[in-house]
């Protein structure tokens, strides 16, 4: 029976991925991959983390099965971090997920239970696995303008006619900040222009809030959903804690629905519950522990804060370093984007034949679409990637 199956075209990061480990080359730099990593080219356990599962270790005493929907502690944790003063239990439904992708699974999931004709709306371009995993549950997608080639800015006035074609059943999925894979994010007035929106054609909001804390800080990289959800009567959040605690093998997210009442919130809550039961029944505990812990600890929330903000500050401090380079080697401003992008990743613009180029003669490794991940750069390799972007002429 198994030979009846269909090949399947590899995910073409992780092709990418593949290539660059197998390249022998000295000096070769892996922009690819959508993981942090420091100016060593590590992703590093972060100290408050390290701290909270030492704690766990010693106090520890089951491995048994946590709740069907996760636990209290996380659910409450992860609301106010996501939410902050506007989060009102009595009418959140919320689901511990198998990381940030398993949230957008589940709330896709969700949405089809409570209208089996929805169509969802996604921007242009977006995370690859978003319009994956849509194709494979069989959704019908339409896309929105997002990222402006000429500017590599948003597209706003696109984005803003093209959501307003969405009607109610229909749900619009958002960035919530550090858009991927362009880097380029709304103002908080946008948002508000954004929701407007949303009141008028009734559709519903799903948030994919990956990287809370990478681009202006915790508070500010919420600010957009916080709006969101303070003005429409339902919406969906999906959270994930691998970026901002550093856990990505752990697989932990979470997903919120928020509701208009309370009886509202019973049936999200129960079928969320009836989802995981579904699809892998318990959801991993060992991550949402690490976050509740590290939250609901002053001195490890301090930590994490401020380490949060060191990683931050240093992707920052990567993006102007780099855009300072192409400025002095182009004699432009033309680049002066990257600086402004927030986040792990920006698109720089080129085509696939420079992305190629680049590759191939200078070592350089990045998506074909020609998104970079800013963290897999240091001091010493970005005067290297400045160059190789000139000479390929992008």
């Amino acid at each position: 029976m198994l030979g009846n199956l269909k090949p399947q075209a590899p995910d073409k990061i992780l092709a990418l991925m593949g290539e660059f480990r197998t390249d022998p080359r000295q000096g070769k730099i892996d922009l690819g991959v959508g993981v942090y990593k420091d100016a060593t080219g590590h992703t590093p356990i972060m100290r408050a983390v390290h701290a909270a599962e030492q704690r766990m270790l010693e106090t520890e005493t089951t491995k048994t099965y946590a709740g069907l929907s996760g636990e209290p502690e996380f659910h409450k944790a992860m609301g106010e971090l996501i939410l902050g003063e506007g989060l009102k239990p009595e009418t959140t439904a919320t689901l511990a997920t198998v990381g940030g992708t398993g949230a957008i699974r589940q709330a896709l999931e969700l949405a089809r239970m409570a209208n089996p004709d929805l169509r969802v709306f996604v921007s242009d371009p977006t995370w690859p696995n978003h319009v994956s995993i849509m194709n494979f549950m069989g959704l019908p997608v339409q896309t929105y303008r997002y990222f402006d080639a000429e500017t590599r800015g948003v597209d706003f006035e696109g984005m803003k006619a093209d959501i307003a074609q969405a009607k109610k059943g229909d749900v619009v999925l958002l960035h919530g900040c550090c858009h991927n894979p362009t880097g380029a994010n709304l103002t908080l007035e946008q948002w508000a222009e954004v929701a407007a929106i949303l009141e008028k054609t009734g559709a519903l909001p799903l948030i994919d809030l990956a990287y809370q804390g990478f681009g202006d800080g915790l508070e500010e990289d919420a600010a957009g959903t916080r709006l969101i959800a303070s003005r429409i009567p339902e919406v969906l959040i999906a959270a994930s804690c691998s970026k901002n605690f550093g856990i990505y093998r752990e697989r932990t997210g979470c997903l919120l629905a928020l509701c208009p009442d309370a009886a509202t919130r019973e049936l999200a809550q129960g079928a969320m519950a009836f989802l995981n039961r579904q699809t892998y029944s318990f959801p991993p505990f060992h991550g949402a522990k690490i976050v509740s812990t590290v939250l609901t600890t002053p001195e490890l929330r301090a930590d994490w804060m401020a380490e949060l903000e060191a990683v931050r500050g240093g992707m920052l401090k990567l993006r102007e370093q780099l855009a300072g380079e192409l400025r002095d080697l182009s004699g432009s401003d033309r680049f002066g984007f990257v600086a402004q992008h927030r986040g792990m990743f920006s698109r720089l613009g080129a085509t696939p034949e420079q992305v190629k180029r680049i590759k191939e003669e200078f070592g350089i490794y990045m998506v074909g679409d020609s998104r970079i991940n800013i963290a897999g750069l240091n001091q010493d390799t970005i005067p290297i990637l400045a160059r190789a972007i000139i000479e390929a002429g992008v």
